[in-house]
């Protein structure tokens, strides 16, 4: 059985990579050649690159390994993977969905850099937000909630009314430590992020909380219900009405499904 959840916010902060771009076949050839370098298990590696800063991934991977040597890792990799493009598209409603939230407050918070940034958004057929937090913006990487905190500080909204569009653990864990909502969605099958997630128990999603006749509210409806292979879910972005309005946009096909809350 699905059911449906409505969430309210002022600001919608978005991840790039496996949330509005599925970049995933160059991010596996990049990351098993870098893997394979090192003499690393592809499959181990895949698992901890998604979300982070290549650095931070190699930290991980390669604990004790001098941080110099992770950063120019680093900044060859995003150069290659600026220079490859092959089957980079956008993720299913993408479009219509970032379509939708013209006008209103929202932002891009990715760990690419701002060159790679622009070239998976433009080979995916994707506009870019006019707020962008890229990696040059920010000391340290998902998990760490800066990204998104410098991006409500650049839309002048609160952390607590924002919500965050995210797809990995690290980028999850970076939003709740913001104090930030989370809508998770799971497109590479990776399971439900940690904590509270789906409908508390009077049905509504975790942390949300509901307005009514603000024209400075984003309103956002979304299904919790899972489908096999990949979740899907609709998602519904607009100005939230005020009473007896009917300015909602909406969005089909998203691949976002459920709430995670600080």
């Amino acid at each position: 059985m699905t059911a449906t959840t409505v969430l309210t916010a002022r600001a919608l902060l978005l991840d790039m990579d496996g949330t509005l771009v599925n970049s995933d076949a160059v991010v596996e050839r990049i990351w098993r050649r870098w893997a394979e370098r090192h003499g690393l298990d592809g499959d181990e590696v895949m698992k901890v690159v998604h979300g982070r800063q290549g650095y931070a991934s190699m930290a991980v991977l390669l604990p004790g390994r001098p941080m110099e040597r992770n950063l120019a890792d680093n900044a060859r990799m995003l150069a290659e993977e600026t220079a490859d493009l092959e089957g980079v598209v956008a993720v299913p409603g993408a479009g219509p969905f970032l379509a939708s939230l013209r006008g209103l407050p929202h932002a891009l918070v990715t760990s690419a850099d701002a060159p790679l940034s622009t070239a998976r958004m433009a080979a995916a057929g994707l506009a870019l937000p006019d707020v962008r937090v890229t990696a040059e913006s920010v000391g340290a990487s998902k998990p760490d909630p800066e990204g998104f905190l410098k991006g409500a500080a650049e839309l002048g909204v609160a952390p607590a009314d924002c919500l965050v569009f995210e797809d990995s653990g690290a980028g999850i864990a970076a939003g709740r430590a913001a104090g930030m909502r989370v809508v998770g969605g799971w497109g590479r099958g990776r399971g439900a992020p940690p904590g509270r997630t789906g409908p508390g128990p009077d049905g509504r999603a975790g942390g949300e909380r509901r307005g009514r006749g603000d024209p400075g509210l984003v309103r956002v409806g979304g299904s919790t219900g899972m489908r096999s292979p990949h979740p899907r879910g609709e998602i519904r972005a607009g100005p939230v009405p005020r009473e007896g309005a009917r300015q909602g946009r909406e969005v089909s096909d998203s691949s976002f499904s459920r709430v995670s809350g600080p």
